[in-house]
């Protein structure tokens, strides 16, 4: 399921990365989703397809709570992308933050076929 055996691992972070953007964006078109790609949550299905996935970054309220997201940090371990992060949600004045670490799984076209996440207890930024 990993595949992506032609992607360069710039080429990973690149997609997985503008799934990331898209969290604060809210624009899904620069994320390249495989229509099978699947997304689990702490354990759960929360994106069944490519096309609930994006629908889900354009207006899902979870994610339209997302104002900001720093500290990205990106490896590649066997054409897999584990990435690290900080959202910082609404209400803007609260500075609540929460660190996210999701993998992304390719094809061999480049394409998003799997995302794994699991996030903290939001807290306040220092």
């Amino acid at each position: 399921m990993t595949g992506g055996t032609g992607l360069t691992d710039e080429q990973r972070v690149t997609a997985a990365k503008a799934y990331v953007d898209a969290l604060v964006s809210h624009d899904p078109s620069a994320v390249p989703l495989d229509p099978a790609c699947v997304r689990i949550e702490l354990g759960l299905k929360t994106g069944r397809n490519g096309g609930h996935i994006a629908r889900g970054l354009a207006g899902a309220p979870q994610f339209k709570l997302i104002h900001t997201i720093s500290d990205f940090q990106a490896r590649v371990v066997d054409g897999v992308v584990h990435s690290t992060f900080c959202v910082h949600v609404h209400p803007r004045p609260l500075r609540l933050q929460a660190k996210v670490t999701e993998s992304f799984e390719f094809t061999d076209t480049g394409d998003i076929v799997r995302i794994v996440a699991r996030f903290g207890v939001p807290h306040r930024a220092p």
